[in-house]
This record gives structure tokens, sequence and C-alpha cells, in this order.
């Protein structure tokens, strides 16, 4: 099997994903860049992931070519791609439909409310666009800049984006969590996201614990 190694990434990230309830029947996407190759392996298009195999794993080019695979790859293989051809220093992007953070893109704001969702931050917002365009991938990569880690999608979801897999997942997973612990503390009347201040000194002592 050609590119084992991101194929197997791949399928472990979108069923860890599936296990968290991150993601739902075959909604959202995976993909990986591989660390040689100017290739991706991404996530079929219609297949329930829990029935999937390493083998089911698409492999694109960097431009979203199918170039290998016996599955059609995702039709959000436009904007995985243009965001890795755009930040060298990512190589794993997830996209979900998570159901908080689609309330929060409407909502129009999201801020943090313990410290590990300060390392995310700031999560711009990506007008509704048709999914799978290219005007979609160009406004992701536009709205998450050279830094951004994840962006919220209007009525869609959102996209994250790491140096690995493992950031990656990390950014959804506090990503969504932002926006759940928001909508909750906004429903109870206790909304009081973190000061401006302790989010600056939170993302300053992250940076420089990656940095080690």
């Amino acid at each position: 099997m050609k590119y084992e190694k991101i194929r197997k990434q791949v399928l472990e990230a979108i069923l860890d994903a599936v296990d968290q309830g991150l993601i739902k029947g075959t909604s959202g996407n995976i993909a990986i860049q591989d660390d040689v190759d100017d290739v991706v392996a991404i996530t079929p298009s219609g297949i329930a992931y829990k029935t999937m195999t390493a083998e089911d794993i698409a492999i694109v080019d960097m431009y979203g070519k199918w170039i290998d695979g016996p599955l059609k790859p995702s039709s959000e293989a436009p904007m995985h791609t243009a965001v890795l051809r755009a930040r060298k220093d990512v190589k794993a992007t997830v996209h979900t439909h998570g159901m908080f953070a689609t309330i929060a893109a409407m909502a129009g704001e999201l801020l943090p409310t313990t410290p590990p969702q300060s390392e995310f931050v700031p999560v711009n917002i990506v007008p509704f666009t048709m999914p799978g365009s290219n005007d979609l991938a160009g406004l992701v990569v536009e709205t998450l800049g050279e830094t951004g880690r994840a962006v919220l999608l209007k009525n869609h979801g959102m996209f994250c984006c790491g140096k690995d897999i493992k950031a990656a997942m990390a950014a959804t997973i506090y990503t969504e969590e932002m926006a759940q612990t928001s909508y909750y503390a906004k429903l109870a009347g206790v909304f009081n996201p973190m000061p401006e201040e302790a989010v600056k000194a939170m993302k300053e002592l992250i940076a420089r614990d990656q940095a080690v």
C-alpha cells in the first residue's frame, strides 16, 4: 500500500474524532501531508468512517487531484490542500461540523473561557461560502492568515490545522470545547471569558513550551 503511514494516521484520527463526537455520519474530513512527497492522504467521500480501512483513504496531490485509492476523496480536498500549500508550518488539517462551533459561527464570536483554549485564539469567522468550492478554500486560507490554528465556517462548522495530526486534533477539540462552554455559560447567564492579558500570557507560555 502506498503512503501507508499517512493513510493509517488519517484513519486513526477520523475514528478518534468519531469516538469523541466531533464527527458524525460521513460529515467532516481529515487530511495529512506526506513528510517526503508532495501528496496528501484524505478521508474519502460518502462512506461511514467506522467501516473504513487504511486502504480506503484517498491520496491526492497538493491541488486536490485524486491520484490513488479506491474511493473518491472528500469534496473538501480543495480547502485542505489550499491551507497545506499556503502554510509550510501545517502538515495536518481537520474539518468538522461540530454543533457548538456551528452555533458560535452564527453568533459571530468565540472567546476562551479556560487556559488551554487560549492557544487557539483568535478564532475568526469565514462567511458562508459553498462547501467544496475554491472560493471557500481561498477564504479559509485568508482567514487563518500566517499563524491561525482554527476558524469557524458560518452555517457549516470549523476548520483547524497544526504541525501534525496531534496538534490539529488538539485545535479541533479545544475549539469545540470553547464553543460549548461559551454556549452553556451564556445560557446560564454566567459567561465570563478570560481577560485579554491572561490569554496573552497563556499564549506566550504555551509558545515557549512548544519551542523547547
